[in-house]
């Protein structure tokens, strides 16, 4: 499929046919790039332009600013690199896709009119999946950072990934619950239309019941601001944990909730749930939060030092990761998806996105939330996730475990 793409954009770029599609992206000819590709970078003075394509408003507004906040402290560590025997210097361009798949399209249509080379995002599978289509018809390959749905690179030739999916993380939290914690009756809790909420609460639900436990599934509409009743029914049901993969928001909601009606089981979030904000809600509450995610602080003291740093150093960036220097693993992966995007453009000695799309499956680097390589779909192979748990006293996260699906 990717051979495809690369021969219409060669042969017929102003027809702009190709578009989203499954397919194995082991390999593919190079083509010229198209008017909204990395000729306009190359072109540029010395510079290539990075795409950030995340949402800064709406429900996942906060997670992507931290998000966002990875990509800025990677760029302010190296913002220059060597493409084709020349120095570039990089440049993010960032949009607000605002979250939901409908606002999606325009914001992805605006990277491809500033003529960027590769595209970082986005935080949500629903948002990257739309964008991806308008990615797919330029030419221009997108990375993305901690969207987990399956559907982001399978129905995308143009779309990669460094983060783990949803069917691992779920069947991960079903092992954790069922396994670890001993719990038999789960209850979940997920927003209509949220294709990140829906898919992981559907590989949770598969994952615990194989193991041997029942599951009730609720949903609430978007816009929810009260929990209280859909705890409740938690606790008719008799769950022992209530997995909701919901955004900050929500998550900050259900805990209020959960703590006021005194719910005995455990609360087990997804990797939306990592968010300071998040954690410093369940401080001083009788409730306890455990969840899967992408790196802790800890892992990289380096890093972790320097981003400190840096954030202590700048306001804007400060306000932008919740008002403290707490290191989010979202922060992380954007971070890496950043060196990710430059050892692609190193590979492809070329800011043109079609080369910059045919180096992207040799690319392997080193980052500090793992080793990261892709397999013929665009995925990363990885094999573990972070859990960890929410410390009511200090408000902080303490490390759990690592672990797998076995």
């Amino acid at each position: 499929m990717k051979k495809v793409l690369a021969l219409v954009l060669a042969l017929a770029m102003v027809f702009a046919l190709a578009a989203c599609g499954g397919g194995d992206k082991s390999g593919g000819a190079s083509a010229p790039a198209s008017e909204n590709g990395g000729e306009g970078a190359a072109a540029s003075g010395g510079v290539v332009k990075i795409g950030v394509f995340e949402p800064q408003t709406g429900d996942n507004g906060a997670g992507g600013k931290q998000e966002i906040l990875g990509m800025q402290y990677a760029n302010y560590v190296q913002p220059t690199v060597e493409i084709g025997g020349a120095t570039y210097d990089v440049q993010l361009e960032i949009v607000d896709n605002r979250t939901t798949a409908e606002n999606g399209p325009s914001a992805a249509a605006e990277l491809m009119n500033r003529g960027v080379s590769v595209v970082l995002g986005s935080y949500g599978s629903g948002v990257s999946m739309a964008g991806g289509a308008v990615f797919a018809e330029a030419g221009v390959p997108a990375i993305g950072v901690t969207c987990t749905n399956p559907q982001v690179t399978s129905d995308c030739d143009v779309y990669f990934r460094i983060c783990f999916l949803d069917p691992f993380q779920g069947t991960v939290l079903a092992n954790y619950a069922y396994n670890t914690l001993g719990v038999k009756n789960a209850y979940t809790l997920a927003m209509l239309g949220s294709d990140y909420d829906q898919g992981l609460v559907y590989y949770f639900t598969e994952a615990f019941r194989a193991l041997g436990g029942t599951v009730i599934n609720e949903d609430f509409p978007e816009g929810s601001a009260n929990f209280v009743s859909y705890i409740n029914n938690a606790k008719s049901a008799g769950a022992g944990v209530i997995f909701a993969p919901v955004s900050t928001n929500y998550a900050q909601l259900i805990i209020e909730a959960a703590s006021a009606q005194s719910f005995e089981g455990e609360l087990l979030g997804s990797d939306t749930w990592d968010n300071n904000m998040v954690v410093e809600s369940a401080q001083g509450k009788n409730v306890t939060v455990d969840i899967t995610t992408f790196y802790q602080e800890g892992g990289n003291a380096a890093f972790d030092s320097g981003i400190k740093e840096w954030l202590n150093a700048n306001a804007d960036a400060k306000t932008n990761n919740g008002g403290n220097d707490m290191i989010s693993a979202v922060t992380a992966m954007g971070y890496d998806a950043y060196f990710t995007a430059l050892e692609a453009l190193k590979a492809a000695g070329s800011t043109e996105p079609s080369a910059v799309l045919s180096a992207l499956p040799g690319v392997k680097y080193e980052g500090v939330s793992g080793a990261i390589e892709f397999d013929a779909i665009g995925d990363a192979k990885r094999d573990a996730a972070y859990i960890k748990t929410a410390n009511t006293e200090t408000g902080e996260w303490d490390f759990v475990t690592i672990q797998g699906v076995n």
